[in-house]
């Protein structure tokens, strides 16, 4: 039998593959450029990790919860937010710049993903991270902040897109619990509409519609059996 609801395929989902190349530039961006003492490198690291791995975990989770779905997704944007902030931090207090969303830089960081749209889906963790090589490897810090900036900027457009996504299939099909109800609701009415007799063959002995009955008695005693609704005048039987 196939499952209620869907779950998993979430490396095929763009908001991940985006939140992938975010944790993984966040990583070597705190090793190369943070104290290594400091605070700081855990919290970006764990916020980065929190934004893909929260992805993943409500997409498994989608099978028997759509709550638990819409809350780790949105845990996942709260934590791409919290990064969003450290990385502004680190440019303010160094008295650098913050990208305009005009500025040339930024419009090219931007760009990357819509060039390459009809092959994203297709690529590797690694060839994604080579398209933006030279923001997320160049040797001003300041370039990679600003870039993973952006980045981190269209990943969190994308998330919203997803949750308004989820939070409208939630109120149009229901969650879990109403689509298993219903799935019982449409079985059981199957059963019935097999057990009338619509759906079994007519009565070898006199053509008559089968009826769905249950031994009371003998070896077979409790075992359902079709039975001529001609019974008694016919006592035409065929086991299931």
């Amino acid at each position: 039998m196939s499952r209620v609801r869907k779950s998993g395929g979430y490396r095929e989902l763009r908001t991940f593959q985006c939140a992938t190349l975010i944790y993984d530039a966040t990583y070597w961006f705190c090793e190369k450029y943070c104290d290594k003492y400091s605070r700081m490198i855990d919290q970006m690291v764990q916020a980065a990790r929190s934004g893909r791995q929260n992805i993943a975990e409500g997409s498994r989770a989608a099978a028997t919860s759509s709550h638990t779905e819409l809350r780790l997704v949105n845990v996942a944007r709260a934590s791409l937010e919290e990064l969003l902030l450290d990385y502004e931090d680190f440019l303010r207090h160094r008295r650098q710049s913050l990208w305009g969303k005009d500025d040339p830089e930024a419009r090219a960081v931007r760009r990357v993903a819509s060039d390459h749209q009809s092959e994203w889906s297709d690529l590797t963790d690694q060839q994604r991270a080579m398209l933006y090589a030279g923001w997320l490897e160049h040797d001003d810090p300041f370039v990679r902040a600003n870039a993973l900036i952006c980045l981190i900027h269209q990943t969190n457009y994308l998330l919203d897109q997803q949750i308004a996504a989820l939070e409208k299939q939630f109120v149009e099909q229901g969650g879990y619990s109403e689509l298993l109800a219903a799935k019982r609701l449409k079985h059981r009415s199957e059963r019935s509409d097999q057990a009338d007799g619509s759906s079994f063959p007519p009565c070898p002995q006199c053509g008559k519609p089968m009826v769905l009955r249950m031994a009371k008695t003998g070896q077979n005693a409790g075992k359902q059996f079709l039975g001529c609704s001609g019974y008694p005048d016919c006592k035409g039987v065929t086991n299931l």
